[in-house]
């Protein structure tokens, strides 16, 4: 727990991270509740359907499938054999030369047969002795001779019985007025509502239909319907396996071919195993081949349609012209084996639907893809489980998702957001092989929206935060880090509270009588020359300037932006500060300005730091007794002669530094002494001769302190004739024959306190 504390502090620590995430994390929640909860809304589920299309035609085999043939009635048919519909010999003879003479193994109708056929004239001959001849016994001879040839139904009907041959069937209930049309009769029902006791699954249910002729459908071998399942963008994807009517559920056409193509194999329905009692109930339907125990498995959607796996775009089936059958014009032995569908390709008869793999497909095609994919099992299906198995996807892939972008820069965004959207299509790749659909278009909407979102977020409204960022500290601040704190604006304000910093106040010696040698604009253009040189030495160590003030600055060191080496680096801008005073120094000469020498005080130790001031102005600034200290110490440095003076809390917080320790003091407004000091380099880079003086000088304050004058005196009458420039020595000098004097008692400890600022 304790873990996952700190990592949400650290993640989620202001409030534009929290909404954000927040944010994305709505996103999530509104895919899960549209899938679970909703009904699909129509451009989220094309967007869907869109998906499973373009997988399937990167998919397609487009080979065309040798085992099935289409025998077409086109144009060449019709003008051949004559007009439509074709008389029921032409059919009769078609079956037998497919059958007898051209070895077909099964053959399908997509065409009906509702009504009797009276092209032969048989009718009329009938009437004809009923009425005018009714008395010609000849006449009745004759027609009684010539009625077998001219009964062409029965023919037709008599040839049906003979071979296996698959009727077809429709349906409606959706047209006005013909929703309970019933034309011709229907086979018996595959099963009914008794099988699995009483409980109903999904499918498509039919009020009237179209069937055959009782005399064809009682010597058809197998019929099945022929009634698409259209999506709601027009397109023919699906097929309706059974449609109900009446309680009975009967099969399709493709599904009543392949079980005649299998020797009648019988048709098991069963509920998927992985379904349980649901409303929407899943279904598989397996058909086998008894005596060699293997089996087609079918498993459908919920609403009992199952994929059409489209082989290419068509044709991907060989067509043959229906006349060339009826003339014999094949190599007999030709269609040996083979399944063939019947339809037609005639202008006004053909059978023309909308698809993924083309707007004009021929419908016939798509019960032979169907037949294709039981044959291969290949057809693909949605697990019952699909539900569930979204809301997985969405969570394991939104939420983390949803949290990471809060943090990741835009080129990360982006590299994560790609990352993770190969693996999701790889996956869905991987179970689209083995024929499981999963949902592929939703997820990827919404790991682009997530995306989106963050980026939009990042743009419009923390380009506003990071805009007033700059405006806040832009003028404090090295560019550098505002760059650094515009990445998490909503970590920083100016709000006050209390940190460990470094706080440096410098001044320019003498800046009263230079200002009186120079003019307004001289002195104008100095002071500005001089300014930028000591900000951008301060900034280049991340100091922020919290004030000009004449001629002195103040800087600090640790906010806006935290600085774990804050002393350190306020240390080092002040020596540098000293040295490009030197260096300018020519510049300003040839100037006519003078060189200029400056004092730093430098401090560390718990500050408040905020935005302070009045109702009429407000400034970002630092205030506390370790702030007053820094500017008493840069007043001392006149007092020592010395271009920098430190703390002790300096010292021990930057120990890669030789000091010289100046003295032990009490400055006005402290009570608690302090040790001062001035830095002189950093270790390893003083020469040894000033390490060595450097020691012998505190050598000589250890004798000050423990009042052997004589002592002190001797070690630093020799320091001073060795560095006369240097005030420290001389300030001793005079302290200690003061108070050989003036002894200071036993009580004494050293401390020098002074009594101005």
């Amino acid at each position: 727990m304790e873990k996952f504390k700190a990592l949400w502090k650290k993640y989620f620590s202001n409030i534009n991270a929290i909404t954000r995430a927040g944010l994305g994390l709505i996103v999530v929640a509104l895919f899960i509740s549209y899938y679970v909860l909703g009904e699909p809304v129509r451009l989220l589920q094309s967007l869907e359907w869109q998906a499973y299309d373009q997988r399937m035609r990167n998919t397609m085999p487009e080979k065309i499938d040798p085992r099935i043939v289409i025998i077409d009635v086109d144009e060449r048919t019709l003008a051949a054999e004559g007009r439509w519909p074709l008389a029921r010999d032409r059919w009769a003879t078609l079956l037998t030369n497919a059958f007898d003479k051209y070895k077909l193994k099964v053959i399908g109708f997509d065409v009906l047969f509702t009504e009797p056929d009276t092209s032969s004239g048989l009718a009329k001959l009938e009437e004809l002795a009923k009425n005018q001849f009714k008395d010609s016994e000849e006449f009745k001879s004759k027609l009684s001779q010539l009625r077998t040839g001219l009964d062409y139904d029965q023919s037709f009907a008599d040839t049906i019985k003979k071979y296996p041959v698959v009727l077809a069937f429709a349906g409606n209930n959706e047209r006005k007025g013909l929703d309970t049309l019933k034309l011709g009769v229907l086979p018996l029902p595959t099963f009914t509502k008794t099988t699995f006791g009483g409980k109903e699954f999904r499918s498509l249910l039919i009020d009237g239909y179209s069937g055959n002729l009782a005399m064809f459908q009682e010597n058809a071998t197998a019929t099945g319907h022929i009634l698409p399942a259209i999506d709601p963008d027009g397109l023919l994807r699906r097929v309706p396996i059974f449609v109900q009517h009446e309680g009975g559920y009967y099969d399709s056409l493709s599904v009543a071919m392949l079980r005649t193509f299998k020797e009648n194999a019988p048709l098991k329905v069963e509920l998927r195993p992985d379904e349980g009692d649901g409303i929407n109930r899943f279904l598989q339907i397996a058909v086998g081949v008894p005596r060699s125990g293997t089996e087609t498995i079918v498993r459908l959607d919920k609403d009992g349609t199952a994929l059409i796996p489209y082989r290419g775009k068509s044709p991907m089936y060989r067509y043959i012209s229906a006349t060339d059958i009826i003339r014999g014009k094949l190599t007999p032995g030709e269609l040996e084996g083979k399944i063939a569908i019947v339809g037609s390709s005639a202008q006004g008869l053909f059978d023309l639907r909308a698809t993924p793999v083309g707007e004009v497909y021929p419908g016939v095609e798509a019960h032979a893809n169907m037949i294709s994919g039981y044959l291969d099992n290949t057809i693909r299906y949605k697990p019952s489980n699909e539900m569930a198995i979204y809301t997985l996807i969405i969570l394991f892939i939104g939420v983390p998702l949803a949290l990471a972008l809060v943090k990741l820069t835009p080129v990360w965004s982006t590299v994560t957001v790609l990352f993770t959207s190969a693996v999701l299509v790889a996956i869905n790749f991987y179970f689209w092989s083995i024929n499981i659909v999963l949902p592929l278009a939703m997820p990827l909407l919404m790991i682009g929206l997530l995306y989106i979102l963050n980026m939009a977020y990042g743009f419009f409204i923390e380009a506003r935060s990071k805009k007033a960022i700059t405006g806040i500290f832009g003028t404090y601040v090295p560019k550098e880090l505002v760059e650094e704190m515009a990445k998490d604006p909503g970590a920083y304000s100016t709000k006050g509270e209390t940190r460990e910093m470094t706080v440096l106040f410098s001044d320019v010696r003498n800046f009263t009588s230079i200002s009186e040698g120079l003019s307004a604009t001289e002195l104008t253009a100095m002071m500005n020359a001089y300014l930028t040189h000591m900000t951008e030495t301060i900034q280049r160590d991340r100091g922020t300037i919290d004030k000009y003030i004449g001629d002195a600055i103040m800087a600090f060191w640790g906010a806006p932006l935290k600085d774990a080496q804050h002393a350190e680096n306020a240390l080092r801008s002040a020596l540098a500060m000293q040295q490009q005073v030197k260096d300018i120094g020519p510049e300003f000469i040839k100037r006519g300005w003078p060189q200029l020498e400056i004092g730093v005080g430098l401090n560390c130790g718990p500050m408040n730091v905020g935005d302070m001031g009045s109702a009429f102005r407000r400034a970002y600034t630092v205030l506390g007794d370790a702030v007053n200290l820094a500017s008493r110490l840069e007043s001392l440095t006149k007092e020592y002669g010395v271009g920098i003076l430190v703390s002790e809390n300096i010292v021990a917080a930057v120990p890669s530094v030789i000091y010289r320790e100046l003295d032990r003091v009490r400055v006005k407004g402290k009570i608690e002494p302090i040790s001062i000091y001035e830095p002189v380099g950093v270790k390893g880079q003083v020469v040894d001769q000033m390490v060595e003086e450097i020691d012998r000088f505190h050598r000589a304050i250890d004798r000050y302190r423990e009042q052997r004058w004589d002592d002190a005196d001797t070690l630093l009458i020799a320091l001073s004739q060795a560095d006369p420039k240097r005030k420290a020595y001389k300030l001793y000098l005079e302290r200690v024959a003061n108070l050989r004097t003036n002894p200071p008692g036993k009580d004494w400890d050293g401390v020098f306190t002074f009594t101005t600022k």
